[in-house]
């Protein structure tokens, strides 16, 4: 590798969810530098967007999931039931987990973590 080359960042990473409609499904992302460090989030804000289409497609049926940043070292996400709701079974969509630093200039944008999400109907409580 070249001295020029300073890539700071070892994402985005890949994830696809087996998701169960009705549920609660929750993960953590523990950024990281390229050296394995903890990548510090702070001054950053998160949002985990579900999709059926990548790019502006859809953008009026995207379902915007919790996220949250925890301690400045790593994001708790979350698909409530009340994500899950608007979110059909059968289906299989995309998602991303973005972070933002808009105290930099230009803002600092990275996407984190991306995949597919797969819905299954419930069986107990279906909506």
């Amino acid at each position: 590798m070249s001295a020029w080359y300073n890539k700071s960042m070892a994402f985005p990473g890949e994830l696809n969810i087996n998701y169960y409609k009705g549920d609660t499904y929750d993960f953590n992302l523990y950024p990281k530098t390229t050296d394995g460090l903890s990548f510090n989030l702070e001054n950053y804000s998160v949002i985990f967007t579900i999709a059926e289409f990548r790019g502006g497609v859809g953008l009026s049926t995207q379902v915007q999931a919790y996220a949250s940043i925890i301690n400045n070292d790593h994001i708790a996400c979350k698909i409530r039931p009340s994500d899950g709701r608007q979110l059909s079974a059968g289906t299989t969509y995309i998602y991303d987990v973005q972070i933002t630093n808009s105290a930099t200039s230009p803002a600092t944008i990275y996407t984190i973590i991306t995949g597919t999400i797969a819905v299954t109907d419930d069986v107990t409580g279906a909506v």
